[in-house]
């Protein structure tokens, strides 16, 4: 289902529709007819004034259907071709931080019913390697963004203690093995693992990432109720986008922590048909199908486009500056 505040534009779109319609073709021509009635039977020498009133429509109808194009405008544009998101979390740093203002093709994956969320006129389908605004499988009120890393018929096998990923393409849910040629995985050209410029803050308050720059410049008191940790980096490549990927130096998750496929082994999941298996770019900090599993093409919202406002700013805390730098298109 779409979230409140897209039921609510659908309804005022709808509401003020009926009403700038009624008046346009119903209600301001009948009130037309009745004036001239009105001056027939004067001979034409009633007073302007009244005339004005007799043709005046009622205030609360003028005003509600004067915000139906407007409201019909950002309808369409909203529901169709692009919404705005705001990234909350770290979970797809260092390609999105927090504070990014995104802007997502919402018919990058299908023209859907902005209520329902249904494809109505299909126009694609999520390819790996994406980065993509989906309702999350558990709880569809939520809005998450992630990467796409497997598409359906792909085997996934996630290495918690290397923290790599093996990818082989068209397998079946029957098999546990992948299909002629094809049984070598994909080659990700994952490069050696760096230091990266990400300091990853955990404290009572929360988990914050900040620039070695950003976090030298802090002085927070070094105590038991605050763990900062360098983050490493290396460069992956899914489908045709190459990006990095975050990764704390330490091994922080098993093979029993992830989400347990029938038929397979821990750490290895077949994706079925008309299913993605999605993860974030900050491997260790984040939520994804790892942990609660695949994601239904019919939640996808759209796929992520451009970045067209950034702010700098720390979960649940006001932007401090403006980073212009981030502003432009996103892989």
């Amino acid at each position: 289902m779409a979230g409140m505040f897209a039921i609510i534009l659908t309804l005022a779109t709808f509401f003020t529709g009926i009403l700038w319609f009624l008046e346009k073709f119903k209600w301001k021509p009948a009130r037309q007819r009745k004036v001239e009635d009105v001056r027939k039977q004067t001979d034409g020498k009633i007073d302007g004034k009244i005339l004005a009133e007799v043709g005046s429509p009622k205030k609360w109808v003028d005003s509600l259907a004067s915000f139906f194009p407007v409201l019909f405008v950002v309808f369409v544009i909203r529901s169709f071709i692009v919404e705005p998101f705001q990234i909350p979390s770290g979970s797809m740093m260092p390609t999105l931080l927090v504070g990014d203002f995104i802007a997502v093709q919402k018919y990058a994956y299908g023209i859907k019913d902005p209520i329902t969320n249904a494809t109505v006129i299909p126009t694609g389908h999520p390819k790996r390697g994406d980065i993509a605004v989906f309702k999350n499988p558990l709880n569809t009120s939520i809005d998450f963004v992630k990467r796409v890393v497997g598409v359906p018929g792909d085997k996934i096998v996630y290495q918690p203690d290397t923290k790599e990923l093996f990818i082989y393409p068209a397998c079946e849910t029957q098999d546990t093995m992948c299909k002629g040629q094809q049984s070598q995985p994909l080659n990700l050209k994952y490069t050696d693992v760096t230091p990266s410029e990400w300091v990853e803050v955990l404290s009572q308050a929360g988990t914050n990432f900040y620039t070695e720059q950003q976090y030298s410049g802090l002085n927070l008191p070094k105590n038991n109720s605050q763990l900062a940790f360098s983050l490493n980096k290396r460069n992956e490549t899914l489908g045709e986008q190459t990006h990095d990927i975050l990764l704390l130096p330490m091994q922080i998750h098993d093979l029993n922590d992830f989400y347990k496929q029938s038929g397979q082994k821990l750490g290895e999941w077949i994706v079925p048909h008309g299913y993605y298996f999605m993860m974030g770019d900050n491997r260790d900090n984040s939520d994804d199908s790892r942990f609660w599993g695949f994601v239904p093409e019919k939640n996808f919202v759209g796929k992520v486009s451009a970045i067209w406002m950034s702010f700098e700013k720390q979960p649940n805390e006001w932007p401090s500056s403006i980073r212009f730098n981030r502003i432009g298109s996103v892989h």
